[in-house]
């Protein structure tokens, strides 16, 4: 089953990609050739940091093109829903505290609450998904149970 991205996202993801594979790599294999010449390579603690780099490095590399391979993009530019859905910009209001708070529903990759962009998997988003303007949801936190109010849903790049 395709993963859901934003372009922005998928465009993140190949620009990583693209660094990791046209700067990131050179540079340990550089490395490492330089840990090579020292001698011997028991005890040499740059030729093992270099190694260790690289195999972070091919590994993320893997996962990223696993990713991409995997992702479908879906378009949020100029869309229209009445109901919540993957890429919307929602607006709820927590009933107990009166708190607003603003949040964009993305893939698990571009979830960064810096930005207040959720993952649709997260029980914020789970709740949310298929929601309307003046609907109540309610979220399980550790803590407690928590009611928001849908007061807004628009669709902007994100």
């Amino acid at each position: 089953m395709p993963t859901p991205i934003t372009k922005k996202g998928h465009d993140a993801l190949k620009a990583e990609l693209d660094r990791l594979r046209k700067i990131e790599r050179p540079k340990v294999i550089e490395a490492i050739a330089e840990a090579r010449a020292h001698g011997d390579l028991s005890e040499n603690a740059e030729y093992d940091a270099a190694k260790e780099r690289q195999g972070f490095i091919e590994s993320r590399i893997s996962e990223i093109v696993t990713k991409l391979a995997d992702a479908r993009i879906v378009e949020i530019a100029g869309r229209t829903s009445d109901t919540i859905v993957f890429g919307a910009t929602v607006l709820v209001v927590e009933q107990e505290s009166q708190d607003k708070k603003r949040y964009t529903l993305v893939g698990q990759d571009e979830a960064d609450m810096k930005f207040n962009k959720i993952s649709v998997q997260s029980p914020v988003g789970r709740a949310l998904i298929g929601k309307r303007v003046g609907d109540f949801v309610e979220v399980k936190t550790p803590v407690k149970m928590v009611e928001y109010e849908v007061v807004e849903i628009k669709f902007e790049e994100c």
